[in-house]
């Protein structure tokens, strides 16, 4: 038997024992998908194991396996100098709400309350309108990587890494991304394998039963703290990967000292008003998402979608201890709206990460015209 057939056939046998139910170790997980990002599986033995490590469902070990090995053999690696640690906020997409990108316009008014933000994002797959759709819409280079990723985290406190960069991901993440349309293991380390590797995160989840497993997961890679959520509408069963205003918010908190924390909260406890889906969804085009949350971020509109805004911000300065909890969290968002410095971060942000100011900035001008 050639080591080719016998490699298959032992990931063949895998591939059994998770149908059957059965748990693999974290190194057996490490190891399958090392052989998939070097592609010595053919592509049906490849969905297979990634379709059947999804039902039975993962273990944390399993996806930290799978972490280990996507940010090894799959995931440009840069050193940046910031004078604070960095956090990135990004959920894993897969959920049945689809909203418009409220982790883009928490992360601007993070980091124009000081925070270090760097977002690992994608082009839209499971909803409307991706996180990197939308800030290229606003100016932002997301085509050019190391270099101007890097230069807008030192600079501008904030950058953005997309995910479907060849220079950022060149083997396995935007390959298998692009060619399944189920959430999978993947999907629950995609917004991990960030190049400048933070240690601290806020990340949403596509459902309930995903956020202790997830928040151990962080636990096992070594993040110092994290926040992990799934937001729901109360009026149905579907939910987000971002803190409700629809109704109850489920978390798991990852503590300094290991510990992880479960609670609940809804929009309710900060003194606002629940908010509709409608008022809250995607549309269909990239430029109408990036309007709704430009007027927000330059304090033109004040309604719902300025209260979710806020509510997705708080957990990043509560987690980075900018703010003693959820409350002060939000009352220090709200404030980035009402003296402007979140469209002023947004302006940073546009002017940092292209290759020189006037290559985004005059894009931006144009949607601060419409507004």
């Amino acid at each position: 038997m050639d080591s080719q057939e016998k490699r298959w056939r032992e990931f063949g046998a895998i591939i059994v024992r998770l149908t059957q139910g059965k748990d693999i170790t974290r190194e057996e997980s490490r190891e399958c998908w090392r052989q998939i990002c070097e592609e010595e599986q053919s592509e049906l033995q490849q969905g297979a194991f990634i379709a059947a490590l999804k039902a039975k469902p993962e273990t944390p070990e399993e996806i930290a396996g799978t972490f280990e090995a996507l940010y090894e053999y799959d995931t440009l690696k840069v050193e940046v100098e910031t004078p604070e640690p960095l956090i990135d906020n990004c959920g894993t997409g897969a959920d049945t709400l689809k909203t418009f990108n409220i982790s883009t316009g928490a992360a601007i008014m993070a980091s124009a309350c000081g925070l270090y933000v760097v977002r690992h994002a994608a082009r839209a797959i499971s909803s409307k309108c991706g996180a990197i759709d939308v800030v290229e819409a606003f100016g932002v280079n997301v085509e050019s990587a190391p270099e101007v990723p890097k230069k807008s985290i030192e600079n501008a406190g904030i950058c953005a890494w997309n995910a479907f960069l060849p220079t950022v991901h060149p083997k396995t993440l935007a390959r298998v991304l692009s060619q399944i349309r189920f959430g999978s293991a993947i999907n629950l380390v995609g917004p991990l394998l960030n190049p400048t590797m933070p240690e601290y995160k806020v990340m949403g989840v596509p459902n309930l039963e995903m956020i202790e497993i997830e928040a151990r997961t962080l636990r096992e890679l070594g993040f110092k703290r994290a926040f992990v959520m799934h937001g729901l509408d109360d009026h149905s069963d579907d939910g987000m990967d971002e803190v409700s205003t629809l109704g109850t918010t489920h978390v798991a908190e990852l503590k300094e000292d290991g510990g992880i924390e479960q609670y609940t909260f809804t929009p309710d406890d900060f003194g606002m008003k629940r908010a509709r889906y409608e008022e809250l969804a995607s549309s269909d085009h990239v430029h109408t998402d990036a309007m709704t949350l430009l007027r927000v971020l330059a304090g033109k509109d004040e309604g719902p979608r300025s209260d979710i805004l806020c509510l997705n911000t708080a957990p990043l300065l509560y987690v980075m201890g900018k703010a003693r909890d959820l409350k002060e969290g939000v009352d220090m968002a709200r404030e980035t709206l009402a003296d402007g410095s979140a469209v002023a971060k947004l302006r940073d942000w546009v002017t940092w990460q292209n290759h020189e100011p006037e290559d985004g900035l005059p894009t931006l001008e144009k949607l601060m015209e419409q507004i």
